[in-house]
């Protein structure tokens, strides 16, 4: 009786997990449906609540807006736009910043969270896994007078949480691991494991 209702756990939890996690996703992006007048809005109109209207206008306006800004008078929209948000001191720190990361990260621009780290944290006898975000300032390397780099190291299982470090290049060593086999590793504590190349490395940075 209870290898059968393990059994039927294992079935159930992922797939429970799996669609509640969806149905976070789409009742956030539903959240766009505010944006319409409330006399033409689908619940109004209906009477009744259709979960992924707000999902699909959603898609629409990032696919209309994508449109828009790839001609000319759409790129000078955007830096018109841009121009008023540079004018607010704290607004212009935390847009550009997070532009940045966007580009970088969305768009495949540039080397950040491109390569997948072992680094020693979160003391010197333990290696945690973490993406190499860059490389330092001018300023920070004549500081330290060493080679170093920029690493984002998550926690577990929430990965969008973490540590920003500065490390010694010397003392990380690259996985040959993608950055979603990397997460699936973090997100799972370890449960899903990188391939045996990755797990040969992993033994030789424990034997070290």
């Amino acid at each position: 009786m209870k290898k059968y209702f393990i059994t039927g756990l294992l079935i159930w939890i992922p797939l429970a997990i799996t669609v509640w996690v969806l149905s976070l996703i789409v009742r956030t992006m539903d959240q766009s449906l505010l944006l319409l007048p409330t006399a033409i809005r689908p619940e109004t109109l209906l009477g009744i609540y259709i979960p992924g209207i707000g999902a699909l206008l959603t898609i629409l306006i990032v696919l209309v807006t994508g449109l828009v800004t790839t001609n000319i008078v759409g790129q000078r929209l955007v830096r018109y736009w841009e121009g008023i948000l540079s004018r607010i001191p704290v607004v212009k720190s935390i847009y550009y910043s997070v532009k940045q990361i966007s580009d970088t990260v969305i768009s495949g621009n540039g080397d950040a969270f491109r390569q997948v780290l072992l680094v020693r944290y979160p003391h010197p006898e333990a290696w945690s896994v973490a993406f190499q975000t860059g490389v330092p300032a001018e300023e920070v390397s004549k500081s330290s007078g060493e080679e170093l780099v920029s690493v984002f190291i998550p926690t577990a299982p929430s990965p969008v949480n973490g540590f920003f470090f500065f490390v010694r290049k010397q003392d990380t060593i690259e996985l040959d691991m993608s950055v979603d086999d990397a997460l699936k590793y973090i997100v799972s504590m370890g449960v899903v494991g990188p391939e045996a190349h990755d797990r040969r490395l992993l033994e030789r940075a424990q034997n070290e």
